[in-house]
């Protein structure tokens, strides 16, 4: 707990000076709410939107993957499984979460984007849609795994009252758990975005490094993360304000995963309490 604390603390410390010393030369109204992020080509702009927007369109995507199918394999384990499936269905999907992430983004550069292209061939090399689908793939084990132990905490009367008043198992599930638990898978979807927000090395190789405003999945763009490893190869100046660009868009990241944990457990917390 000390080493966590103390961690945080130092984190917190070095964000906040050097976002500090950056905020003294960029307004930070300018730098929520510009729409053009060229820190490092002339004439400068540090409007961090761009990056927020390309953030997004890989939360979004990926959510819409992870969700559906981390509550299917949720249901099914615990509703319609037998022992001896659920036993080989749940680790063979922990080990998704074991893989590196590296590995994940050159599967999207090899495998997902060239199939994309085949149907799509307006897909760019670089696309949003790939790095969704591989943080997607990511992500799933965590919300599988929230979802199912929201199942396994039902009340085992629950079930049986429902099937005693002639329910069939899709009612049972649709209408009486799922309602139950509708806090926790809440709090899944919560952590889980927060997971997605702060993917670094899956995106930086699926998604490029343009930074702009688009809704087309099928478009290079850059994330907050992105942004971050491709300052810190080395290549900017230590102590410019270019360097410094890093730890405020890290700040930024900061806080908005920090705000999502802390709603995630909120949810968690009053899902225990009731």
């Amino acid at each position: 707990m000390l080493v966590t604390i103390a961690t945080s603390l130092a984190v917190v410390l070095i964000l906040g000076t050097e976002s500090f010393a950056f905020f003294k030369e960029v307004s930070l109204i300018d730098f929520l709410f510009g729409t053009r992020w060229e820190p490092l080509l002339e004439p400068k702009s540090f409007g961090v939107l761009p990056l927020v927007s390309g953030t997004g369109l890989i939360v979004v995507g990926s959510i819409l993957i992870a969700l559906p199918a981390g509550l299917f394999v949720a249901v099914y384990l615990n509703e319609y499984a037998n022992y001896r499936i659920r036993q080989i269905v749940k680790p063979a999907l922990e080990l998704l979460a074991g893989i590196p992430t590296v590995v994940y983004g050159y599967f999207a550069l090899t495998f997902i984007t060239p199939l994309m292209k085949s149907v799509f061939p307006q897909v760019q090399v670089f696309n949003a849609f790939s790095g969704a689908v591989v943080v997607g793939i990511m992500i799933l084990p965590m919300v599988s795994s929230l979802v199912d132990d929201a199942f396994r905490g039902v009340p085992k009367s629950l079930r049986e009252g429902a099937y005693a008043m002639g329910a069939n198992p899709v009612e049972v599930t649709t209408q009486i758990i799922l309602p139950a638990i509708k806090s926790r898978i809440a709090a899944a979807i919560i952590l889980a975005v927060s997971r997605a927000v702060g993917e670094t090395m899956a995106v930086t190789l699926a998604a490029g490094a343009t930074a702009k405003m688009t809704l087309n999945p099928f478009e290079s763009i850059q994330t907050m993360t992105a942004y971050i490893v491709q300052v810190s190869l080395g290549d900017t100046p230590h102590g410019g304000i270019e360097y410094q660009t890093c730890f405020a868009v890290a700040a930024l990241l900061f806080v908005m995963t920090f705000t999502m944990n802390i709603i995630g457990n909120r949810f968690m917390f009053n899902e225990k309490r009731s």
